[in-house]
């Protein structure tokens, strides 16, 4: 942490020392705001090109947190950015809304989203309710969430034959998602009130213009980011607990619409266990455990095999485009040529699924014990936003599908995670390279003739892990040396932990990490 004073000018005109990060509590009133053109090296420089950082006497944008006194608030210029940039988003995929895809427009025009192309291909264009009627790849709040809006737009299609009841799908998603995507940002800005500025990490992103639409994925994050925003809340008392079961709630909520917000309980859970701060994660574990029994129950009695065709289809998946294992399809015979008929180790996992199945699922719990590890072994106790980003990111690594929207997931964690701009931005550039190179993959797969070599579309892919792992290796060196921790250059410890922000560790822990040095005895005299 550090420990500069920044001088301040309270509201009678006084001068008053402010110390960056003396109270545990996010955005009090005096706790001074962030502005990444004075700490972060690589927007300070970019601020050269128009006219340089922040000066020292700028006061009317460097009041303190909660006392701006104008209406443009850095928070609120954020959430302008945000819609804007669903706005772009819904103009780049506005090709695709009638539904009349000719000549390949969805790939030549990258604007394919799977929300349109499913209200068909899942029947709810027939009035077809989702696992009753109809089996659904995926979780079951997201077959519900499909089935909620999708049922309405057939019934009102029946009654209004003229209408494009792909189209209206397709809107109606798009406005409800947006909105989702917006209440991530707004709760960025409550978990960062002294950091503002971070949240326009995720609100400019790239990456959210191209796929924020493509399919539902933003339904998880949302639910994964009120979750986040629940623990945050959670203290030392019975309302504590009762938050640390709502943020279980909403993980859970998550976990059945995308698997991945489950895997933010793992944190939660080693750090508490480092904390000696256990009722509350047990009881967000607990809870997030009943909410997924009771949202899947529903459906698992009654329609067994509608429900389990996402597991199904999961197990027995081959090696989808983009992930680490199709690029070393790739290089299967390209490193080291192999005779005629024999195949390469990542081909050969591709024909035996059930094996890739279980080398996949040991390389990622193999990461998340590398993680606990790391939470146990740290100098200081991590940030929860830093554990979790680093156990989706691994699962996302090791899986053998990564889709392309599934960059999302990892957006609002890593901006929790390692607000910098130089290396978010770098790995966005990336995120756009790929997004380009499998548009072009899926035009030449229909067409039949390749628009560019292989190699460029698992060059794109390369690109993508690289730097994704290069996150990984920056949030890891944060954790081992926290005083490069951005963060906690603001915030006293960590603004997302809730119970375990501030506290200390636990007295197990500090007698393990801590035990006495031997002392050395004198030796026994030699008797003859």
């Amino acid at each position: 942490m550090s420990t500069e004073s920044t001088a301040g000018i309270d509201e009678n005109g006084s001068d008053r020392q402010l110390q960056l990060g003396t109270s545990a509590s996010a955005g009090r009133p005096g706790a001074v705001v962030d502005h990444p053109s004075r700490s972060d090296g690589f927007v300070r420089g970019a601020a050269g090109l128009i006219g340089g950082p922040l000066g020292d006497h700028a006061v009317a944008l460097d009041r303190p947190a909660g006392r701006e006194g104008r209406f443009w608030t850095a928070a609120r210029i954020v959430l302008a950015l945000v819609c804007l940039t669903l706005a772009l988003h819904w103009v780049q995929k506005s090709p695709c809304q009638d539904g009349a895809w000719q000549n390949n427009v969805q790939y030549t025009r990258m604007c394919y989203t799977d929300v349109l192309a499913l209200y068909y291909a899942e029947g709810l264009n027939e009035g077809k309710v989702p696992y009753a009627d109809h089996p659904v790849e995926y979780p079951v709040l997201t077959g519900y969430f499909m089935g909620a809006l999708g049922l309405p737009v057939h019934a009102l299609g029946v009654d209004n034959p003229g209408i494009n009841q792909g189209q209206w799908f397709y809107n109606l998603n798009a406005l409800v998602l947006s909105a989702l995507a917006v209440a991530t940002v707004a709760v960025i800005l409550s978990l960062r009130r002294r950091r503002p500025w971070d949240a326009a990490l995720f609100a400019l992103s790239p990456a959210l213009v191209l796929t924020a639409t493509v399919n539902w994925d933003l339904l998880a994050v949302g639910l994964a980011a009120f979750g986040l925003w629940a623990w945050a809340r959670t203290r030392l008392d019975l309302a504590g607990v009762l938050l640390a079961g709502l943020a279980g709630v909403l993980l859970g909520l998550g976990g059945a619409a995308k698997l991945w917000p489950l895997f933010i309980l793992g944190p939660i859970l080693v750090l508490a266990v480092r904390a000696g701060r256990i009722l509350h994660a047990v009881v967000s574990v607990g809870a997030a455990a009943l909410t997924v029994v009771v949202v899947n129950l529903p459906v698992a009695i009654p329609y067994p095999e509608s429900w389990g065709r996402f597991f199904d289809l999961n197990t027995t998946r081959p090696i989808d485009w983009g992930t680490l294992w199709y690029i070393g399809r790739y290089l299967d015979g390209r490193v080291s040529p192999s005779a005629p008929g024999d195949l390469g180790p990542f081909e050969w996992l591709n024909v035996h699924i059930s094996t890739l199945n279980w080398v996949s699922y040991l390389l990622f719990g193999l990461a998340c014990a590398g993680v606990a590890a790391l939470a146990l072994l740290a100098p200081r106790r991590p940030r929860l936003a830093q554990l979790a980003f680093l156990v989706v990111a691994a699962f996302l690594i090791f899986s053998k599908v990564w889709s392309q929207q599934f960059v999302l997931w990892l957006l609002p964690l890593a901006v929790l995670a390692r607000p910098r701009w130089g290396a978010f931005l770098a790995w966005q550039v990336a995120e756009v390279c790929y997004f380009a190179a499998f548009y072009g993959e899926l035009l030449g797969a229909a067409t039949t003739r390749p628009v560019f070599p292989e190699g460029v579309f698992v060059l794109a892919a390369s690109l993508r892990l690289i730097t994704v792992a290069v996150l990984c290796g920056f949030v890891i060196r944060d954790i081992l040396r926290p005083e490069r921790d951005a963060v906690r250059d603001t915030y006293a410890d960590d603004p997302d932990g809730g119970v375990l922000d501030g506290a200390e560790d636990a007295p197990w822990y500090q007698r393990w990490r801590h035990r006495p040095a031997a002392v050395d005895r004198p030796a026994e005299p030699v008797t003859a």
